[in-house]
């Protein structure tokens, strides 16, 4: 089979969705990989690069399109609103497609995915197993974007992030604060301490406490008890305004003492929950910089502009989105990485494989045969289950 590498084409995204690395891998498994030429240049991997592990380039996009039956992005039509649509003209009748397709976004472009019947795979709906660990491309972008932010924070914060005991006295540490101990918050705390800041962090998850505690992290604990806090993929619940409420009046002086505060708390599918309003803002100190990893969905922040970066009452907060785009190389490789592992599972000996009892295939496939097939993204749009066989992965 055909493996099919296209340039992305959001704008500002660097990343690309298969690095030279692991190309051989996948020839070995009897994958051929086409890419389209460019497609790694801005993450740093040149054409030659694939060539020489075994790659074909391809000069123009639709080529890339009409050679593979497999085509993997980064951001597919779906995640991609800006340009991904031009893409669909050139998906065919059961092509394979593998990336981020933002499932609880827009049922419509779903449905566009399905009317070309395309059997689509959302990388973000990977079920967080074991067996599925080396898939989770989710969990690797978060790592970035939780690394990054930190990085950020430190260049527009007036202070430095270590203690330094110099000839001209002693410097006080950073105080950070990380809201939001998911993957990207728990990077957040420990690049924060690889920098030197004391840091602290919060999530009404009680399970999250002994993971920001291994990172050197102090877990703040409020007097308040969120309900199922958690479900059983492990993300934070939603809670009610009432829960929310209490949570801010209690997070309030932890915000107005800290240099930094990034936030991470997300609710997949749902606009994310305001954690620091904008009396909380005015409490900070000046200089004092906000980073919402949030932002796309609405922000953590009530002051947070999406894709910007404003100053209110002498505080930064930036709302930059795609951060893990920032780091290209990197962010690529891991990606390459997590996608090359599912393809592995997905083929076998040069054939695709769609088992209907197996987890992986069945949590993440979303369109195939002209329908919405996924039980979880149906429920959430309101979607009546489907009968028979299209219930779940079709063999």
């Amino acid at each position: 089979m055909i493996v099919g590498v296209p340039r992305e084409t959001f704008p500002g995204e660097r990343r690309v969705a298969l690095a030279p690395g692991v190309v051989p891998n996948l020839v070995k498994a009897g994958l051929e990989v086409v890419v389209e030429a460019g497609a790694g240049a801005e993450a740093g991997y040149p054409d030659a690069e694939y060539t020489a592990r075994g790659a074909r380039v391809l000069p123009g996009r639709a080529e890339v399109f009409r050679a593979a039956e497999i085509i993997v992005q980064v951001l597919c039509y779906g995640s991609n609103d800006r340009t991904g649509k031009a893409d669909l003209p050139l998906l065919g009748p059961d092509q394979v497609l593998i990336g981020f397709l933002r499932p609880f976004g827009s049922i419509a472009t779903i449905r566009d995915l399905a009317r070309q019947r395309v059997t689509s795979f959302a990388v973000e709906l990977m079920p967080r197993t074991t067996r599925a660990q080396s898939m989770d491309a989710l969990s690797s972008m978060a790592t970035v974007c939780g690394y990054r932010a930190v990085i950020i924070a430190a260049d527009r914060l007036p202070r430095l992030f270590p203690m330094l005991t110099t000839a001209a006295g002693t410097i006080t540490p950073a105080r950070v604060f990380v809201i939001g101990a998911g993957v990207a918050g728990l990077q957040a705390i420990a690049t924060a301490r690889r920098l030197g800041a004391v840091t602290s962090a919060y999530d009404l998850r009680p399970a999250a406490k002994e993971q920001v505690q291994s990172l050197g992290g102090r877990f703040v604990e409020l007097p308040i008890e969120a309900r199922d806090a958690e479900d059983a993929r492990g993300y934070a619940r939603a809670q009610d305004e009432s829960f929310y409420r209490r949570q801010r009046e209690l997070l309030g002086r932890v915000v107005a003492d800290s240099d930094v505060v990034i936030t991470a708390a997300v609710i997949p599918g749902k606009k994310s929950p305001v954690l620091v309003t904008r009396e909380m803002v005015a409490n900070m100190a000046p200089g004092s910089v906000i980073v919402d990893l949030a932002a796309e969905r609405g922000g953590n922040c009530e002051l947070t502009r999406a894709e910007d970066v404003v100053i209110e009452h002498g505080v930064t907060i930036v709302g930059w989105i795609n951060l893990a785009s920032s780091v290209p190389y990197h962010a690529s490789q891991m990606y390459a990485r997590n996608v090359s592992a599912f393809l592995l599972h997905l083929v076998k000996d040069g054939t695709l494989h769609l088992d209907r009892d197996d987890e992986i295939l069945r949590e993440t496939m979303l369109t195939r045969a002209g329908e919405v097939v996924n039980a979880r993204v149906r429920e959430f749009f309101g979607l009546p289950p489907l009968a028979g066989e299209l219930k779940g992965v079709q063999t």
